[in-house]
């Protein structure tokens, strides 16, 4: 039996070839472990993300070494990915980063029927989307929905999303996708001590093109796979591949808040007039003569 090699830095080719599109994520991730075709066609069903999950799969289970090379090279992938960023995605991000610290600093109003102490996730998605583009960004609020199927289930999710025309090549639209709780949405209750390590290393808040997405997700949830798979768990349908694109590269609906009204907020803060009754006046009247007989 051929042995497998750790990963090493020489698939830095590969991970390139990945980032640009012109390689397949299964070809980067297995493309080491040698010339055993059923391993490696195994191997290509967790990156496809195919399949319940739910371990019952005819596969011998991975050796110690290919399994460390597995995360290894999930490691490398995820750690290209989120470093390759453009200018505009470093623009966004840094514009995000600022906004969020104003609004801490100020505090939050919860404007919703059922208002929520320090604020809540759409109020604060309205606030920065207002904030970004009051600094030049056509930002919005999206919110994607999507219908149950025989794979995942019903669902629905908000982003923040920044359109650009300018850099845009041949009159596309490019799409920058604002996540402010990015890792929560991989986070699992009984993941193994692999999976964390790796999921610790996505940052909490997102700020990248659907592309970069697109190859994060795909590595996810390969990832999440193989940890149920290995823990000889059932993988739950809202951690599958289709339902974590569905969040944010399917079918969206893009809304533009409007800027609340200034008397909305400056209204409640103001000091209602204080009461006074006859018998209030009478006393102010005495006191006020009183003190006109002394002086």
């Amino acid at each position: 039996m051929a042995k497998n090699p750790v990963m090493t830095r020489e698939n830095s080719d590969d991970i390139a070839r990945f980032l640009e599109g012109t390689a397949s994520f299964a070809d980067v991730v297995f493309g080491f472990t040698g010339d055993s075709d059923e391993s490696e066609e195994n191997l290509r069903h967790y990156a496809n993300g195919d399949g319940d999950g739910d371990g019952d799969e005819d596969q011998s289970p991975c050796n110690v070494e290919e399994n460390k090379a597995f995360w290894e090279n999930q490691e490398q992938l995820l750690q290209a990915t989120i470093c390759r960023t453009s200018s505009l995605e470093s623009k966004v991000r840094k514009a995000t980063k600022e906004a969020m610290k104003e609004i801490s600093l100020v505090g939050l109003q919860c404007v919703c029927r059922r208002p929520v102490t320090g604020g809540c996730r759409d109020c604060l998605q309205r606030e920065i989307s207002i904030r970004l583009r009051n600094v030049g960004y056509d930002c919005a609020i999206c919110k994607s929905k999507w219908r149950s199927s025989p794979e995942i289930p019903s669902g629905a999710h908000t982003y923040l999303e920044v359109v650009d025309k300018v850099s845009s090549k041949k009159g596309e639209v490019m799409r920058v996708v604002v996540e402010l709780n990015f890792r929560a949405e991989f986070e699992m209750a009984r993941a193994s001590e692999e999976y964390n390590q790796l999921i610790s290393r996505l940052p909490d808040l997102f700020v990248g093109k659907t592309e970069r997405l697109k190859n994060l997700i795909k590595i996810l949830c390969s990832a999440s796979k193989k940890c149920m798979k290995d823990k000889k768990m059932h993988l739950g349908p809202w951690r599958k591949h289709k339902y974590m694109q569905a969040k944010w590269l399917g079918t969206y609906e893009r809304i533009t808040p409007a800027p609340l009204p200034v008397q909305q907020f400056s209204e409640s803060r103001q000091k209602k007039p204080r009461a006074y009754s006859m018998l209030t006046f009478d006393l102010l009247d005495n006191l006020h003569c009183t003190a006109v007989e002394v002086l």
